[in-house]
C-alpha cells in the first residue's frame, strides 16, 4: 500500500493550484476640464493606461475607473478642495487658480519670458518637489499625494482685432487665467480673470477683447473662432498644477498599486512635457486651416523682437513683489525662485529677464 499512497500523493501535488483571485479597486478620477484638453486627455491615455498596463503584469489588482471629466463633479475653482475632501479620489489640480493655498507653485507665473521649453521646466519642478520641503509641504498639507505634474505650452495673444505691435495692447481687455493676468501689467491692457472653459463666451459677449492663452488649449476650445488674430509673443511656459490623489484613498491602496501609480505619474509627466514641446506648431497650423473660411480668417503674426523686449521690460518687477509678499508671511519665496531660475539655466535655458537677480 505504501507505493500506492506515494503515487496518490505525487498525483495530488502535480495538480494545478487554484489561481489567486484578482482584486478590483474602484477609484474615481476627475477634472474640471474636458478630455479634449490635451493634458486632461492624457490622464486617460497615459496615466490610467500605464497604471493598468503595469498592474496587468502580475494580475493581482485591477482598477475600475469611474471617470468624471469635463466638470462633472466640480468646476475649475474647486480642483484642490475636491481632491482634498475626497469628492474625487484622483484629480487634476489647477494651481493657477489656487494662488492663496499654493503660493510657491506660482513662481513660474511671476517669471515670464524665462523658458519656452516645457520638458525642462517640468523637470525643474519635479526636482524641486523632491528637494524643497516648503514646496512639497504646500501640496501635501491638503490631504493629497502628487503623482504627476502639468505645465503649459508657450503663451501668445489671441484677439478679435489685429495687434500691430506692443503699443496696441494699451486699453485692451484680455482674458487670462488667474495669476497670469500679471503678465499684462505694464502693457496698458486690463486683465479679465477666466479659464479655457470661459474664454470663448467672454470674448464672444464682449467681456474681453481677446485672451492670453496657449495653442494646445485654444484649438480644442475653438477660441480662434472668436479671436482669429494670433500674435506669437512666446511669453514662456508656466507650471499649471498636478495630478493628485486624496491621501486617504492613497493610504488604502496596496503597495503594488501605489508603485504602479508613481511610475505612471512619472510617465505622464514626461510624455506631457514632450507633447507640450512638439504639438503647438501643429495646433497653430490647424487653427489656420480650420479658420480659413471664417470671416475674418485666422492669421498668425510673430511679434517683433523689439516689441517683445518692450513688453518684458515694461513690466514691473512682479517676481520681487511676489517674493516680498510671501517672505512677510514666512514663505521662503526668494530661495525658491532662485532655485527655479538656476534649475532652468542648468538645463540650458536663457531667460530674457533675470528675475532672480532683481530680488
Amino acid at each position: 500500500m505504501k507505493p500506492i499512497r506515494g503515487l496518490l500523493t505525487a498525483c495530488v501535488l502535480a495538480l494545478p493550484l487554484p489561481l489567486a483571485a484578482q482584486e478590483t479597486i474602484s477609484l474615481t478620477i476627475a477634472s474640471s476640464h474636458p478630455t479634449v484638453i490635451p493634458w486632461v486627455g492624457m490622464m486617460q491615455t497615459h496615466f490610467m493606461a500605464r497604471t493598468d498596463e503595469i498592474l496587468a503584469q502580475s494580475g493581482n489588482y485591477r482598477i475600475e475607473w469611474n471617470e468624471a471629466f469635463g466638470g462633472t463633479l466640480y468646476k475649475a475653482n474647486a480642483t484642490l478642495s475636491s481632491v482634498e475632501e475626497g469628492i474625487t479620489d484622483i484629480g487634476w489640480v489647477f494651481s493657477f487658480l489656487e494662488a492663496a493655498k499654493l503660493p510657491l507653485s506660482q513662481a513660474s507665473s511671476y517669471a515670464p519670458f524665462a523658458t519656452n521649453n516645457p520638458p525642462a521646466q517640468l523637470a525643474v519642478m519635479a526636482e524641486l518637489f523632491e528637494t524643497n520641503d516648503a514646496f512639497r509641504n504646500e501640496w501635501e498639507q491638503y490631504n493629497l499625494k502628487v503623482l504627476g505634474f502639468t505645465g503649459t505650452d508657450s503663451y501668445d495673444v489671441y484677439t478679435k482685432q489685429p495687434i500691430g505691435g506692443f503699443a496696441d495692447l494699451d486699453g485692451m481687455k484680455l482674458s487670462a487665467p488667474g495669476v497670469l493676468g500679471n503678465w499684462l501689467r505694464g502693457t496698458g491692457a486690463n486683465a479679465v480673470d477666466g479659464a479655457l472653459t470661459t474664454f470663448y463666451t467672454d470674448i464672444q459677449t464682449g467681456v474681453s477683447d481677446g485672451v492670453l492663452s496657449l495653442a494646445l488649449g485654444v484649438l480644442p476650445a475653438k477660441i480662434y473662432e472668436v479671436a482669429p488674430y494670433i500674435t506669437k509673443v512666446r511669453m514662456g511656459v508656466a507650471f499649471s498644477g498636478a495630478i493628485a490623489i486624496n491621501r486617504d484613498s492613497w493610504d488604502a491602496l496596496p503597495e503594488e498599486v501605489q508603485d504602479a501609480m508613481v511610475q505612471a505619474g512619472k510617465y505622464y509627466t514626461d510624455a506631457h512635457g514632450q507633447d507640450l514641446l512638439d504639438r503647438p506648431e501643429t495646433a497653430l497650423a490647424r487653427m489656420v486651416e480650420l479658420g480659413a473660411t471664417q470671416n475674418p480668417p485666422v492669421t498668425i503674426t510673430p511679434m517683433a523682437e523689439e516689441d517683445r523686449a518692450a513688453w518684458v521690460n515694461a513690466m514691473p518687477n512682479i517676481a520681487k513683489e511676489w517674493a516680498d509678499t510671501l517672505e512677510e508671511r514666512g514663505t521662503p519665496a526668494r530661495d525658491f525662485l532662485r532655485a527655479y531660475m538656476e534649475g532652468l539655466r542648468a538645463r540650458g535655458e536663457a531667460p530674457v529677464r533675470d528675475w532672480d537677480a532683481e530680488l
